[in-house]
């Protein structure tokens, strides 16, 4: 596997001069020569960072959209101004209406909001992800992620319609993920299917290979408390050896994550750069 890094462009938190946050999440993967952009947050900061970094978005091989929310696809359209018709590879789902319901019952659109799903496909190659798919070498996406434990559900009321009438299981929901001999990467978007699951399936995928580094978002913002402690009891289970919670996590989880792994956990604002090496 070559070696590789990932860095971080876009999340809730700045870690360095002249860089931004937004509500959102985009890495920069590095593999040998292969350079890919997983999601884009929501477009205000992206290219900002990018620059600040170093990183010059049209050097992209492909981009990759965990799941079709705003918050992860804002930079659609100014990713692909910058690359010009790369690949874009996602579960077709992605590209379908989101909504989320308020507390006082009105809904909100959360849906890809910059560009149409016929513009996607007439400025990229529009690749569909609906089981594992490798990106480049030593890069695969899980695909759709199944829905095997009994505690974790898709983190809020999201729902296909305005009305609310026809809840959303976030069936795009994908993560990315790295072999290496010491264990495998897990690069997650929002994990809406829960990251346990999402981890076990990772797991399944490479014949029971040991998670080294999870790094993204888990959506635990509003777990319960019997979520959090079987996530705990699972991630201890599977002996994760570091993790970078970030985005919709939320603080309370976060904060949960550093008190059970002393040692394994590490802030991930803008401007980390983690080495995905052997």
């Amino acid at each position: 596997m070559p070696s590789g890094r990932i860095t971080v462009l876009v999340e809730n938190t700045a870690g360095g001069q002249g860089l931004l946050a937004e509500h959102g999440l985009s890495f920069w993967i590095e593999l040998g020569n292969k350079k890919v952009l997983f999601d884009t947050g929501q477009g205000s900061v992206l290219n900002g960072n990018a620059r600040r970094l170093g990183i010059r978005l049209e050097l992209a091989d492909a981009i990759v959209l965990s799941h079709g929310h705003y918050d992860h696809t804002g930079g659609l359209g100014d990713a692909l101004h910058c690359v010009g018709r790369p690949k874009v590879y996602a579960h077709p789902a992605a590209l379908t209406p989101k909504f989320a319901r308020n507390t006082d019952g009105t809904a909100r659109d959360i849906g890809i909001s910059c560009l149409g799903p016929q513009d996607i496909r007439e400025r990229a190659e529009f690749v569909r992800v609906e089981g594992p798919t490798e990106v480049c070498e030593g890069l695969r996406l899980t695909g759709a992620v199944p829905r095997t434990t009994d505690f974790e559900d898709t983190g809020g009321p999201f729902f296909k319609d305005q009305a609310c009438t026809e809840p959303d299981d976030l069936l795009d929901d994908q993560a990315a993920f790295i072999e290496t001999p010491a264990g495998t990467f897990v690069v997650l978007g929002c994990a809406h299917a829960g990251v346990i699951n999402t981890l076990r399936h990772i797991q399944t995928l490479t014949n029971g290979r040991p998670i080294h580094t999870v790094i993204g978002g888990m959506h635990l913002l509003n777990a319960s408390p019997e979520r959090m402690d079987k996530t705990v009891v699972e991630l201890r289970r599977l002996d994760v050896r570091r993790l970078l919670p970030c985005h919709c996590t939320g603080l309370a989880a976060v904060a949960r994550l550093w008190h059970e792994f002393p040692g394994r956990c590490a802030a991930c604002p803008v401007g980390t750069v983690v080495e995905v090496t052997g």
